[in-house]
């Protein structure tokens, strides 16, 4: 079952004929997804990799294909009325992979959003990966920038802020033989969509899904939200790591999101967190995944 997407979805990607667009339009299509229209204006009526239709508009793509996800690739600048565009269109999932969208942008885009039958996730994302029945698990669903090769067809979620613990968490599962339900990273800007709580309530009421890896990182208390609803409500074991234990306050480290300030959104508030709510929690990045298969146990 898997969570937000699998197989079956239908897939447009907005900013289909830029370099970046098209490289992971590419590695998608590669990947078994089903990729079945590209946006950009201006160049409606051609074709990407002589099979996939380029529309001018999203509502033109949705209303003749079918797409009901949408990833964008659209630069900074456009990126926010890009997910507008989508969510209007009646795309059910948004996946914004664009970094250094201004703040204020996706602050009017929360706004309006709210009650919107649409998912966001992101911005500054690598996206979402449910991997397949085929051979090495290609055959899934692959939204974003996340190498597809890595996945494995399995029973464990995956959510993350972090892009690159996403992909370490999921190989150390691969390489144990684990293979992944979902793999959702959510970006680490401070304004974005899909939180870890939002994810852990999906999974939570996924039947594929028999325990979830949690990784977050210092600044904001979305983390503690998820642990406090996770003791009190998660069926399955969880296993949790946050980044950051060792960056000084007030400094950013990497994240737009992953800064500490009056005290608050430290690491050891978090870890101390996860912990009260029975998650296990890893020491380090190496054994994320170990974490989660002892207490699976």
């Amino acid at each position: 079952m898997a969570i937000l997407v699998n197989s079956d979805t239908r897939v447009l990607i907005q900013g289909i004929t830029g370099s970046f667009g098209a490289r992971h339009a590419k590695l998608s299509l590669d990947y078994g997804t089903q990729v079945v229209a590209g946006v950009t204006p201006g160049k409606g009526g051609q074709f990407f990799e002589k099979k996939v239709p380029i529309f001018d508009t999203v509502a033109d793509a949705a209303r003749e294909t079918g797409a009901t996800a949408s990833a964008i690739f659209v630069p900074p600048p456009f990126a926010a009325d890009a997910i507008l565009e989508a969510v209007d269109a009646g795309i059910q999932v948004v996946v914004a992979i664009t970094e250094g969208i201004p703040v204020n942008d996706m602050v009017k885009v929360k706004r309006a959003i709210e009650g919107k039958n649409a998912v966001l996730i992101g911005p500054n994302c690598p996206g979402i990966v449910t991997p397949g029945e085929g051979k090495d698990s290609f055959g899934g669903c692959r939204i974003g920038i996340a190498p597809g090769y890595i996945h494995k067809k399995g029973n464990v979620g995956v959510v993350s802020r972090s892009g690159t613990l996403t992909y370490e968490a999921v190989w150390q599962l691969t390489s144990r033989g684990v293979g992944q339900s979902t793999c959702v990273g959510i970006g680490g800007d401070p304004v974005h969509g899909l939180t870890h709580l939002d994810a852990i309530k999906l999974f939570n009421n996924d039947p594929e899904t028999h325990g979830i890896i949690m990784i977050g990182e210092i600044g904001g208390a979305e983390e503690e939200e998820a642990a406090a609803w996770i003791r009190k409500n998660c069926r399955k074991p969880v296993a949790g790591f946050i980044a950051g234990a060792t960056a000084p306050p007030g400094r950013r480290m990497g994240h737009a999101g992953a800064i500490v300030s009056g005290g608050k959104g430290t690491a050891a508030a978090k870890i101390a967190a996860l912990r009260e709510a029975g998650i296990a929690v890893a020491e380090t990045p190496s054994v994320i995944a170990d974490a989660l298969l002892k207490r699976m146990k």
